[in-house]
């Protein structure tokens, strides 16, 4: 029988965002929804074709010279979603924005960035805090893995601040949440971001390896 939870009210609903705000160890959190964690390297494909990034680095580096990048709505519009734009048109994947998701009273709010075909989530850090935007991603990919009836076995994430990435995934079978603790910085590490991204979005087996930073 699965544990009473600790942090949860039976009776009470949570959003996702409200997960970023619980002021819990996330472990205790996440152990309500049924999911475990640990902060391991991942594997993760690693898209290894040909890229054009010139003009896609020459926006970002427009937006932190020009722009004040201090609101969530900013690092939106100039950082995050060009990146996602870019590679939507490198794989010729859509992505849904805000997309709504109700699974129960715990589960339940929009997901940031979603693509459904390739069951990768990328979500905003709350005030730019990437510790308790991986609390967030786990409960939607809970959320996600309970929502798709397809046999994916593997569920891929995403935490963004827009200047600062980080990956995970989630096993479906054992409901483990695995948190890459490598941090890849925009615009410096924009090629490593785009080749993330675009591996998985890929899954083919060329031009895509394996992350070469874990060889």
């Amino acid at each position: 029988m699965p544990r009473p939870p600790k942090i949860l009210k039976p009776n009470e609903t949570y959003t996702f965002t409200q997960y970023a705000e619980l002021p819990y160890e996330r472990d205790d959190i996440l152990a309500d929804l049924g999911c475990t964690l640990s902060r391991q390297r991942v594997e993760l494909p690693y898209y290894m074709g040909a890229l054009q990034l010139q003009a896609l680095d020459d926006q970002l580096n427009d937006a932190f010279q020009f722009t004040t990048i201090s609101s969530e709505q900013a690092r939106r519009e100039f950082l995050i979603a060009p990146i996602i734009a870019h590679v939507c048109r490198q794989t010729g994947q859509k992505v849904r924005v805000e997309y709504p998701l109700a699974v129960s009273g715990w589960l339940r709010g929009t997901l940031d960035y979603y693509f459904q075909a390739s069951n990768l989530l990328i979500i905003e850090a709350k005030r730019e805090n990437l510790y308790t935007g991986f609390t967030q991603l786990g409960a939607e990919l809970v959320a996600l893995s309970q929502w798709i009836d397809r046999d994916t076995p593997l569920l891929y994430g995403a935490v963004t601040t827009g200047q600062i990435w980080q990956f995970g995934t989630f096993d479906r079978a054992t409901q483990h949440l695995t948190e890459d603790p490598t941090l890849y910085r925009i615009p410096e590490e924009l090629e490593q971001v785009v080749r993330l991204l675009m591996g998985i979005l890929s899954q083919q087996p060329t031009p895509m390896l394996m992350n070469p930073t874990l060889a």
